[in-house]
């Protein structure tokens, strides 16, 4: 038990229990300042403010492409459409050329938006805060746009689906 007598909860229930929450993927890009471009799938992304414009995603903080991307102080969300699951597992792989016939452009802002996405968000990294085992970035929407009528790649317990419309 913790100091609030609650009981502890382990990795594996946490994991499971939030597995029932279905959430979109979504890609964060970025070029380092090596001039490299960098990014990693992501299934942790919202919308914060309206005023000013903030969205955030979470990622581990083990991860060795975030710190390229809190280098860069910029980065585009890239919504991944429900055909883009081989782009997401792509993304969530370590190391490799993860832009490798990959096609993209880059955003007026310098972040890579990949095409075939649904959306892309284009930031500015606002804040980082610690939680965990992740930090919560916080980015500053610069510009963003609406790619396709596509709909949206889903992760719902630890499998990739779509999203259907209600008849």
């Amino acid at each position: 038990m913790n100091s609030n007598s609650t009981p502890d909860v382990d990795g594996a229930t946490f994991r499971r229990v939030l597995g029932h929450y279905p959430t979109g993927v979504c890609v964060i890009t970025a070029i380092d300042p090596g001039g490299d471009p960098v990014g990693l799938a992501i299934g942790s992304f919202s919308s914060v403010s309206l005023e000013p414009p903030l969205v955030a995603f979470f990622p581990d903080r083990r991860s060795t492409s975030w710190p390229r991307i809190q280098a860069a102080g910029k980065f585009c969300a890239n919504v991944l459409a429900s055909d883009q699951e081989a782009v997401c597992r792509r993304f969530a792989s370590k190391g490799g050329d993860k832009f490798a016939d990959i096609s993209h452009r880059v955003s007026a802002n310098g972040s890579p938006i990949l095409d075939g996405v649904v959306a892309w968000i284009d930031c500015d990294l606002h804040a980082v805060h610690e939680a965990g085992d992740h930090d919560i970035a916080l980015g500053r929407v610069k510009e963003l746009e609406v790619e396709s009528k596509a709909g949206p790649l889903l992760f719902f317990q630890g499998g990739y689906g779509e999203f259907a419309m209600l008849a």
